[in-house]
């Protein structure tokens, strides 16, 4: 799981309680809208923080290069300007699914680099929270790579 410069520390909150229930890595890239010791941060994570894998990159290039050495993963965009639906990519295990900030998305240098995807949306609402459009994403792949049933 990677987020792209997320803004709102309740969003971030709530991502990394889903990696940690998912036992998935969380990657940062800064700057971020928020202080990492921000109190509805850690309030959204409540006391999972130490469950959560994150690892923090000072830039997407940074991040870029921090996974030099894993060429077999694929990075995955997602944004709401995308044209083919979130359940057309092929994702693997070990793949990284990247979201951009809750209020410009994803660069479009990034999005016309990286295969890119979208949540469909039919009513009249611009966009969904960040939150919840990861939460969406992460489990239908989850369920797909055979990772559902009892823990």
């Amino acid at each position: 799981m990677v987020l792209y410069q997320p803004e709102i520390p309740a969003n971030t909150g709530n991502i990394a309680r889903l990696c940690a229930a998912a036992e998935i890595r969380l990657h940062l890239i800064h700057p971020l809208g928020f202080q990492v010791d921000d109190k509805h941060l850690k309030r959204a994570g409540l006391d999972y923080w130490q469950e959560v894998d994150v690892r923090h990159h000072g830039s997407f290039e940074e991040f870029i290069n921090d996974r030099e050495g894993d060429s077999e993963a694929h990075i995955m965009a997602f944004s709401k300007h995308a044209v083919q639906d979130y359940t057309k990519a092929n994702i693997s295990h070990g793949d990284y699914l990247l979201f951009g900030r809750e209020t410009f998305g994803l660069p479009p240098e990034i999005r016309n680099t990286y295969p890119c995807y979208k949540i469909p949306i039919w009513g009249k609402v611009r966009s969904l929270n960040l939150s919840t459009t990861v939460g969406i994403v992460v489990y239908h792949y989850l369920h797909k790579m055979g990772r559902f049933g009892s823990p």
